[in-house]
């Protein structure tokens, strides 16, 4: 009889503190594998000339930000603003499309605007993973050699952009 209550009581406690320790976890400090790594190849289409591909080279040269968006994630406009902010503080603002439909996220930029100087289209979200991508939207901070130096998870906040992008790109 005891055994019938120990047993399922063994397992059950270890589970929970596990669920306990993982809903604690604060999503936007996963640690990223690639900080500090040359950000990953990719070769993939220009959203607005689909006849034009786009690679990782067209991404460096300069310090840099990466926004990965879709027009189906209901925060990304959000981070325009902010975008827009550090376009004109000078800094170069690329972006993943990710695993979205081509006609759907020209549409959505002609409503909300477009912060990008480049848009790589990742319709099958192919680049996305190999840079890490959990959800949209996400932003990376390239140096000038390509190397990723931050990535952030979730939406832009005047905090990030001010202590953690600006910071870098200064």
């Amino acid at each position: 009889m005891l055994k019938r209550i120990l047993i399922p009581l063994a397992i059950a406690v270890p589970v929970l503190g596990l669920l306990y320790v993982g809903l604690g976890m604060d999503s936007r400090e996963l640690p990223s594998p690639l900080v500090g790594e040359p950000a990953p190849a990719f070769e993939l289409e220009d959203l607005d000339n689909s006849g034009e591909t786009l690679t990782h080279e067209d991404f460096t040269g300069d310090v840099a930000v990466v926004h990965v968006w879709s027009s189906t994630c209901p925060v990304c406009h959000e981070d325009f603003p902010h975008l827009e902010r550090l376009s004109e503080h000078g800094v170069q603002v690329y972006a993943f499309n990710y695993r979205d439909d081509r006609a759907q996220a020209q549409r959505y930029l002609q409503v909300r605007g477009n912060p990008y100087d480049r848009i790589a289209h990742d319709p099958e979200g192919e680049a996305g993973m190999e840079w890490g991508v959990y959800a949209t939207p996400e932003t990376y901070v390239l140096d000038k050699d390509g190397t990723i130096t931050y990535k952030e998870i979730g939406p832009l906040d005047e905090e990030v952009v001010e202590e953690e992008i600006l910071s870098l790109v200064d």
